[in-house]
């Protein structure tokens, strides 16, 4: 069978986001900076109904450590102003399970995420964050989606989605979860970006 190629986009990335008046930065996790950093975010309470990830840190280490040698997928950090906050799982849907549920193209793109530190909720980040892993992913020009399968009990998360230009299809009974299956195409990004930009959001 031939081996999957997967572009792996570089980064970290950033950009000056003129609407919260904060920079974005993107980089790649570390196992050594960042594994006690995400276990402990996996134990907060926001975090736990959705990735089921409360476990010890030699299990999440050994969970971490699988992820970070998965060519299919890039695990990120979001930082506002150089402070750690969120954190990112950027994949090809022709690696993923969720390819098995939809009929993808060959670049297609998917996200999963999550806010850790609970100050940073409520406060409208997840909006500027969310637009630029977007565009960072869109830079890839080939691809012509990204997509996302929120757990439908995530009611805020996939209000989230919608808001940045996701559409639902269809629910996806995934083997952790009832997934709600949202596409959002290039050209609607491409319009509420603008609109983000001119802070018409």
């Amino acid at each position: 069978m031939k081996s999957k190629v997967f572009i792996k986009p570089d980064y970290p990335f950033e950009r000056y986001d003129s609407i919260i008046k904060k920079t974005i930065t993107f980089r790649q996790v570390s196992m050594k900076e960042d594994l006690r950093r995400l276990h402990s975010w996996m134990h907060e309470q926001h975090v736990i109904p959705f990735w089921k990830l409360n476990i010890s840190l030699k299990d999440y280490a050994d969970h971490l450590q699988k992820f970070l040698q998965d060519a299919h997928q890039t695990l990120l950090i979001g930082e506002l102003d150089g402070v750690p906050m969120s954190y990112w799982e950027s994949y090809w849907v022709k690696g993923d399970m969720i390819g098995n549920y939809y009929e993808f193209d060959e670049y297609d793109q998917g996200i999963h995420l999550l806010i850790g530190p609970r100050k940073f909720l409520g406060k409208g980040f997840i909006y500027p964050l969310l637009m630029t892993i977007l565009y960072k992913k869109l830079q890839i020009p080939e691809t012509k989606k990204i997509i996302a399968e929120p757990d439908i009990r995530n009611e805020k998360m996939i209000h989230v989605f919608k808001k940045c230009g996701f559409q639902p299809v269809k629910e996806v009974q995934l083997p952790d979860k009832t997934g709600l299956l949202m596409v959002c195409e290039r050209k609607v990004f491409e319009r509420r970006w603008t609109d983000w930009q001119m802070n018409r959001f």
